[in-house]
């Protein structure tokens, strides 16, 4: 698996995410830019400029008509994927750090930072999809403030209005999205702050990555632990591959204390955990730091990888990773 390198980013990158189709990744990072590549062959197709601060989180919908963006400058952006334009933008009081589409593109959920006398909060905006996007309301459509433990990381669950959120503590909980009611939770779900959250294909699961070393899938009804994945380095990113049973994750310890440690030491590698077995099944080097996002196309056929060191590389699987009988003998129909 020879990786493209993609560079297009000065600092380290903070999320990558591909459209629907999978034939293009978005990335974004530190250095305040927003680029999009063509995942074939890592040619840059065009940046979205525009935030003066770190762009924390991006997400894109399913016909890869919009993108939306969360950034330390406290704003929220409605871009065009097809111009580069923004087409609105939203004013908080402080940094947006993690942003996500509902299922029909109608909504977008953004989780903003508790910061100087602010308390963290999520909001939900209704996206107006008639002509060229720029007509948005200003007011979210909903806006609460969870109790206790700050929520990082959120995404829409299968059923509609409802909320799925990581938090600082390690909880995972579901809010309702109209009243902001917490309808469950799972307080012990992780032991240190929850990283990552990435839902399957058809939002039935998902999985959520902890710098306490362990990944972990969750029912998305429940939020009872299904599977536990646990390394020996704090994890930023966890992903599910389609299409075959398989969990990637990354991480690696933070990069301050990296200098202190070779890069075998410091566990810079992407890591295959086989989904249903619990086992480790390969790894991938290549970053000189921390990997800081992960996120497989959703036609199975590549993966990406985000470090600390700045750059992208995509990984398209070689022939051996689709012949390989990760069941043994026992064919699984799709």
């Amino acid at each position: 698996m020879r990786p493209i390198l993609l560079q297009g980013h000065e600092r380290s990158l903070t999320q990558i995410k591909f459209n629907p189709e999978g034939d293009l990744l978005f990335s974004c990072s530190k250095d305040h830019v927003i680029n999009v590549w063509f995942t074939h062959n890592g040619e840059r197709l065009g940046t979205y400029d525009g935030h003066n601060g770190t762009v924390w989180s991006i997400d894109v919908d399913s016909q890869s008509r919009f993108l939306v963006s969360g950034s330390a400058d406290n704003t929220l952006r409605l871009w065009s994927v097809q111009t580069g334009k923004c087409l609105y933008k939203w004013e908080f009081p402080t940094a947006v750090k993690r942003v996500a589409f509902s299922d029909d593109d109608e909504q977008i959920v953004c989780v903003t930072e508790q910061r100087m006398g602010y308390q963290g909060a999520i909001r939900v905006f209704n996206i107006n999809r008639d002509g060229d996007g720029s007509n948005q309301s200003k007011e979210p459509a909903s806006f609460f403030n969870p109790i206790g433990s700050k929520a990082v990381v959120c995404a829409f669950a299968q059923s509609p209005n409802l909320l799925i959120t990581g938090h600082e503590s390690g909880k995972i909980a579901i809010f309702d999205a109209k009243t902001g009611e917490e309808v469950q939770n799972n307080e012990r779900a992780h032991m240190d702050v929850v990283t990552d959250l990435q839902l399957s294909p058809d939002r039935s699961y998902f999985i959520t990555s902890s710098k306490d070393k362990t990944a972990r899938i969750h029912d998305t009804r429940t939020l009872m632990v299904i599977k536990t994945y646990s390394t020996e380095t704090p994890l930023n990113s966890a992903a599910i591959a389609p299409l075959k049973p398989y969990v990637l994750l990354g991480g690696g310890q933070d990069a301050m204390s990296v200098t202190t440690t070779s890069l075998r030491q410091g566990k810079f590698e992407t890591r295959f955990w086989h989904k249903i077995f619990e086992e480790e099944v390969g790894r991938v080097k290549g970053h000189f730091g921390p990997i800081n996002t992960i996120a497989v196309s959703p036609r199975g056929d590549c993966y990406a990888s985000g470090g600390e060191d700045g750059f992208v590389r995509v990984h398209h699987f070689d022939e051996s990773y689709f012949r390989a009988k990760p069941y043994g003998d026992l064919e699984i129909e799709d």
